[in-house]
């Protein structure tokens, strides 16, 4: 037999969710960043960070371009917060002041695997050094895929933590940076170095004739060598038909 029933008036009409604590919902749940300034190492930025770890850095001044950015690399909407966590924010002053990623936790889910092996070989490379496109290649096992490195470098989501400005181009120029060349030159000036490096041609690599072991120019081990016992060499296979061997720590070829 059958029977009408009357739905209850508190089951038809379920009250939408309050715009207000939309945000809330999002950011627990992870599908949404925030973000907030901090003071970096030549200037403000911005910073976008998750309960995962940070997951942009954008050195700009300019709120609507950060929004931008982020969306472009991330792909998530992100909403203002006063500051960063604790424990975050003092990861990531470490990270400034060492030059080093560290224990700073970084959320790069949004990245294919090869983009964060490119981000991961690139995090290793010392303050106050450079390496060129294609000794990431190299590093990740994978010689033919420098054009592929300079994009994933491009797209960069956390930039000076994974210090993609000490990738230079094949002959010394800095090449590329998202945020331009000048900013790029400008963060290298930062940690020490000389802008004569950064000059077409300017990459060569610097040998010792009392260890027969050869480094990038930059290399804490090149910058040892006193003039004296300094030699250059143009290519990694003229140090090497001259009976020198790669330094162990900068790995030049």
């Amino acid at each position: 037999m059958n029977q009408d029933f009357e739905i209850p008036d508190s089951l038809t009409a379920f009250e939408p969710t309050p715009d207000s604590i939309k945000p809330l919902v999002m950011i627990r749940t992870d599908l949404a960043d925030q973000y907030t300034t901090v003071a970096g190492p030549i200037g403000d930025l911005y910073v976008g960070f998750t309960s995962l770890g940070v997951t942009s850095i954008v050195p700009t001044s300019d709120e609507s371009m950060f929004l931008d950015v982020h969306a472009g690399t991330v792909g998530r909407p992100a909403y203002r917060a006063e500051e960063l966590p604790s424990r975050l924010g003092n990861l990531l002053l470490q990270s400034f002041d060492t030059g080093k990623l560290g224990k700073l936790p970084v959320d790069l889910r949004q990245l294919s695997a090869f983009q964060r092996e490119v981000l991961n070989v690139t995090a290793g490379i010392p303050p106050g050094e450079v390496r060129p496109y294609g000794w990431v290649a190299r590093e990740m096992g994978n010689t033919g895929a420098v054009r592929a490195v300079g994009s994933a470098l491009g797209r960069n989501p956390v930039p000076i933590v994974i210090p993609c400005h000490r990738v230079v181009r094949s002959d010394g120029a800095v090449g590329s940076y998202a945020f331009g060349p000048l900013m790029k030159k400008t963060l290298l000036e930062h940690e020490g170095m000389s802008s004569e490096l950064f000059e077409p041609g300017s990459l060569q690599y610097v040998g010792s004739d009392t260890t027969d072991v050869f480094c990038f120019p930059t290399c804490r081990n090149a910058r040892r060598i006193v003039a004296s016992h300094r030699m250059v060499f143009r290519t990694p296979q003229r140090a090497i038909d001259a009976g020198y061997r790669p330094c162990k720590v900068c790995r030049p070829g």
